[in-house]
Order: C-alpha cells, then structure tokens, then sequence
C-alpha cells in the first residue's frame, strides 16, 4: 500500500441551489490536529530581521557583484553583514519618518533584486509602513494606476526606473511626494521631480536623513504587511491584502515543513535571488532565509549572466520556475548530447540504473551513491556545485525536466503550487517521494484544502476519480482585494477562497492541477472547449516554443498562432533547400502545413478529440512578449489582448480554413 500524506478532516457537501457540491476536507498530515498558526510573540516580519541581526550580527547577509570601472567586468561577490543591513533600514525608517511618511501608509518600492530592494522592505516593516512593490512588466500605466489606488506617498526606484517613475508622475504627484532612487540621480531629475511637486533623493542622501535612535513604532499581527497588486489576465491590477500574521505563518511553515522532511535553512545556507521580488514567490522566500540568518545573493538583473552568477555565488537552496529548469534542462542536454556516442550511452545506462532505484523510493542520495560521483557530479557543477534544494513555482514544470532534474542533479527537488493570494505556497511536494513527481504535492501546514465541483466542465468533486475547483481555508491567506469588496466577494466565500484552478486528488494525498475554470469556451456546435489544456498538449511538441490557440461560439473550430522553435525550423528548411531567413519562413506555406501537421498529429498522440484538433495556425517569429502586453509577468497568456493584437491575422485564418474545407 502506498503512503498517503493527508487526513480527511471535514465530511463532502451536496449539491444544493445556490451552491455545486464540494468534496471533503483534507489537511497533510503534519497538520492533522491543528493548523500552523503564529505563536504570540511574533507581531511582525520586522521580529525575524531583528532576531537575526542580534543573533549573527556579522553573518554576510546581501551579495551583490559590483562593475569594475575599468573593463566593466564584473567581480566576486561583495556583502553587507546582518548588522549593517539593520543599521540601514533603521535609518531608512527614520528619514521616512522625517518626510511625514506614518505608521499604515504606502510606500513602493521599484525594481529588481537588489540589497536596496530588501533594505527598503525592511525599513517598511521597522515603522510598520505597508510596501507596495511596483514593477514594470505590468506596462508603465501599471505603476501609475498603482500609486493612485494605493495611495503611495514615497517610492524606492531602482537608478535605472527613476526616468519611468518621472514619465508617470504627472499623473500621479497628488500621491507621490517622496523618490528615493537605489543608487544616484542626476541633477536634472531632482529638478524635474520638483517641478511636479515631489523630492528626489540618492540613496546616500536619504540615508543621512535618518538616525539609529528613535523608538520604532509598535507593531500589530493584524498590521497590513504588503498590498501586492497581480498582474490579472483581464482588467486592472488587483490589490492583494496581505497581514503581518498571514505572512509571518507562510514563512513559519516553510520552515516547520523543511525541518520535518528534508533539513531546515541555516546560517550556513546561500540563496540565489533572481526570482522577481516584486511577487510573492520570492519575497516569502528571502523572508524565510533572513528568518534563518542565512546569506542571499543577487544576480545582475541580466538573464545573459544568470549561469555565470550562480557559478560565482554557488547556492545551497535554489528557487526557479519551469522556464528557467526548461533552460538549465536542455542546456545540459546539449553537453552530453554533443559529447560522443560512449559518453551519453554511460550517460543513458546511469540515468535508467538511478531512476529505477528512484522509483523504488530510494531517497536521492541513497539511489546511486556511487554513479552520483562518477556521472553526475559534472552535472551537479552547472548550478555551482553546493545546492542541496530546488523548488519550482508559478507554473508546471514539466513531467520529463523534473525527472530529469530529480535524477542527475543530485539534489531534493519539490514543486509547490500556490497564488499572491495564498501569501505563496499553499501545496508542495514532500522531499524524496518520488509519487509526488509531477503533482504539486500536499496542502502546506497553514492551510486545508477541498475541491468544488464544476459541472459545465464535467468536474466532479464526489467521484471516485474527485477533480473541480481547488479551494483554500486557513492562516495564511490574503484579507481581500484593496478597495474592491465585489472581487473579494466573488472569491472569498464562507471562508473558502476559491483559486480558479482546477485539481485532481492522487491517491498518495497529493494534488495535481490538471486546467483552469476560467479559460473555456464553447464552439457553434456546443461543444466546450478547455483551452489551457489542450495548449499543453500542443507544446510537448518539439517544434514550437510557444502556442496560442483560438476560438468562440461563432465557429466550429480551433485556429492558431505559434511561435516556432527557430533551430527546428531552420533545420527543416535546410532538409529542403529551401534558403528563407526565419522571418519569411515564417510566412512560406509550406512551413505551415508541416507546422500544423506536425502539432495535430502530437494533439491526436495525446488524445485530442477532433474538435480540439487545428484547421490553421499563423507561425509568429516574435516570441510573445509582455512589451506587447502579451503576457503576464508570470508568462500565462493573456488572451483578450492576443486577441486584440492578432484579430486581422484570426480572422484570415478563419477565412483559409473556410476555403480549404470548401
């Protein structure tokens, strides 16, 4: 019998009028008599820097590589201690204080990872300031809409945002008065700053405004902590209200999970920041760390150099997300498939003889010892040599990379699941089980979990095979959406916070997300159509980097635009003399035709059923981007807008599609 992770703490409920019925609640088993919840003595994420700093005051706590003048090369990594960092954001709290900035008012915080970044956040959390981070990739209007509904009187920009900042200040100086940049501004800037009202100080200067012995403000669990504004794939930016409490509880459990399964962070572990500290995902992690007292290196902020950093760094703990593990994945492919015939057949014979000792339920270090040194370790290099844990968030990894990566990393590995509003991860895999490959794993302490049935998509909650909605109940959600009761209202009923996603319970406890509610559709014939889903299914082929797939009540099928993998092309049209750049390959109908062939017969491999299957499709060389507004910043598709940008191109495909059928 296999093990199973969850307890059964709550009976199913029919169906009524008003309501589908939802199956039974269940917790994971580290959590059977109780949820986490957070002890009394915390009152704010402030508690864990300050305990951290008194306790390792000297422990190099942010890493940075600085430029050299010279032949801007870039050098080893650089650290401010615990105790410095504590130091600054005292004062940085302080000279907030000084500009009129009080305890329950907003201040944002712009641009990428960086000491700045943390030391900003933690002057916030000293005055009991509430941050907003603002980024970018939400478009410029974004920031502006941002500082508006939230009310944001002081911002902390990266140096190179300050321009941005200023573009949209016009529209918004009756809010921003204070702009701290991370590093310097030119004197024009401050000028301009002024002349719509608002001060504009290098980081330097704000520093000296500020002084190390006032008395810091008490603080409150119920304190809002963060109003973390998601990107949604329709409308405005959404305001996630997330307390003290909710996410203090997220990073407690982090912990309690890791130490009852794996080996919790100490102040021996690094971590590698490169996740955008603008979500949720990373920012509950470098909690978690300082929390530990454990040392945090950023990258550079360019994606060129992010094999190079980790290099330098050499992380112990490792947060990515699929696109990264899929480059990491066929980076390290291409080096042993480019390595002669004997090395990937030793490669191959390895491979198999741990995966089977893996499946067996061997742990990983205990799978393989010894083809672990002999093969593996070479592998083991590419992310530095020391990462002991890898987690993977924000979107499905796909089944053939985790195991990949499970195998020859020589490492933990768990994939999580979990939304702003769920203050992070709300499910993870347990550490070594290897069953949960391929689903997000268990409910996380804090929190209890339930499907609800969806009937237009055929979800059943009550059946012997439960799928519908996943529904979230506990200590560590979000208390609604800022200034918008409607949308709460909409997601937050009796309690249960309903995610949108769709999930099948395994029968080891686990969860997998298997669609979501939201992206379906009907064809003229009535037939519906779960686009998500069959968009999976198309990119397992090779050929494609990315797919958007269309279609609406008025048609009867499927059409669309690809963004094709531009080596597998080119490669085709070597094969067939055919001399195009990429660009006009992407025209030339012939590269369709087998584009198309190609996605319908791995849509049939997989069991699409006809309708699902494609008329036409448009190859696009230029991959979907958020510059277009394309994209959220978490790469899901946002499909009004594609449609919006590519409606002339969907209608003629509509009109081939008619024509050939003719």
């Amino acid at each position: 019998m296999e093990e199973v992770y969850t307890v059964k703490v709550e009976e199913a409920r029919p169906e009524t009028h008003e309501k589908p019925s939802a199956g039974p609640v269940y917790r994971c088993i580290y959590a059977k008599n109780a949820l986490l919840e957070l002890p009394s003595h915390f009152q704010s994420p402030w508690d864990f820097f300050r305990d951290s700093a008194t306790r390792y005051p000297s422990n190099p706590m942010l890493g940075w590589r600085q430029k050299t003048k010279i032949d801007s090369k870039v050098g080893p990594y650089e650290w401010v201690t615990y105790q410095e960092a504590y130091d600054a954001a005292v004062r940085m709290g302080a000279a907030m204080r000084s500009c009129g900035v009080n305890p329950g008012d907003r201040c944002g915080i712009y641009g990428s990872n960086c000491p700045q970044w943390i030391i900003a956040m933690e002057a916030c959390n000293s005055y009991a300031v509430t941050y907003v981070p603002l980024y970018d990739t939400l478009g410029p209007n974004a920031v502006e809409f941002i500082i508006n509904h939230a009310e944001v009187s002081i911002g902390f920009v990266h140096e190179n945002k300050i321009p941005s900042i200023l573009k949209c200040l016009d529209g918004c100086s009756s809010n921003l008065k204070t702009i701290v940049s991370f590093g310097n501004v030119s004197t024009a800037q401050k000028k301009e700053a002024e002349e719509l009202g608002a001060s504009c100080f290098t980081w330097g200067e704000f520093l000296q405004l500020g002084n190390l012995d006032l008395d810091l403000p008490l603080k409150k669990k119920t304190d809002i902590c963060t109003i973390m504004y998601t990107s949604g794939t329709t409308g405005e930016p959404k305001g996630v209200i997330i307390k003290n409490e909710a996410f203090m509880a997220e990073v407690l459990c982090i912990d309690q999970i890791l130490f009852l399964t794996d080996k919790a962070a100490t102040e021996d572990d690094v971590y590698f920041s490169f996740l955008p500290l603008a979500h949720v995902y990373d920012q509950i992690m470098e909690t978690y760390f300082i929390y530990k007292g454990s040392s945090i290196g950023f990258w550079q902020g360019d994606v060129r150099f992010l094999m190079e950093d980790i290099q330098s760094l050499k992380p112990t703990i490792f947060c990515g997300v699929p696109r990264v593990f899929d480059r990491i994945y066929a980076g390290i492919n291409n080096k042993i498939s480019s390595g002669g015939t004997l090395r990937s057949t030793l490669f191959q014979y390895a491979y198999n003889y741990k995966l089977g000792y893996l499946e067996k339920g061997l742990p990983q270090d205990k799978a393989a010892p010894l083809l672990d040194k002999i093969v593996f370790d070479k592998i083991k290099q590419a992310l530095g040599g020391r990462v002991r844990l890898l987690l993977s968030g924000a979107a499905p990894l796909p089944r053939h990379v985790e195991e990949f990566l499970r195998v020859t990393l020589g490492c933990t590995l768990s994939q999580g699941y979990g939304l702003t509003e769920s203050c992070g991860g709300s499910f993870t895999a347990i550490a070594n089980v290897f069953s949960m490959m391929g689903t997000v794993g268990v409910p996380m302490t804090t929190i209890e979990a339930r499907l609800e049935s969806v009937p237009e998509m055929g979800y059943d909650a009550l059946s012997s095979e439960a799928r519908g909605e996943i529904c979230l109940r506990g200590n560590t959600l979000f208390s609604g959406y800022y200034k918008r009761q409607d949308l709460t209202e909409e997601v937050l009923v009796d309690g249960w916070f309903h995610t949108g996603d769709i999930g099948e319970w395994q029968p080891n406890g686990a969860m997998k997300i298997i669609d979501r509610k939201k992206n379906i559709f009907k064809l003229s014939q009535g037939e519906y159509v779960a686009v998500e889903n069959i968009e999976n299914k198309y990119l397992q082929c090779p050929l494609i980097a990315s797919i958007w797939v269309y279609g609406n009540s008025f048609e009867s099928f499927l059409v669309a635009v690809v963004v094709p993998e531009r080596q597998a092309l080119e490669d085709w049209a070597v094969k067939h003399n055919l001399t195009d750049d990429f660009k006009s390959l992407c025209e030339n109908l012939r590269a369709r035709k087998y584009i198309l062939d190609e996605l319908n017969s791995t849509g049939q491999k997989h069991q699409l059923r006809g309708f699902e299957l494609l008329k036409a499709v448009q190859l696009e060389p230029i991959p979907f981007d958020m510059e277009r507004d394309l994209i959220t910043p978490t790469f899901k598709l946002k499909r009004p807008q594609l449609l919006k940008h590519y409606k002339d191109c969907i209608d003629q495909l509509y009109k081939e599609a008619k024509g050939a059928m003719m």
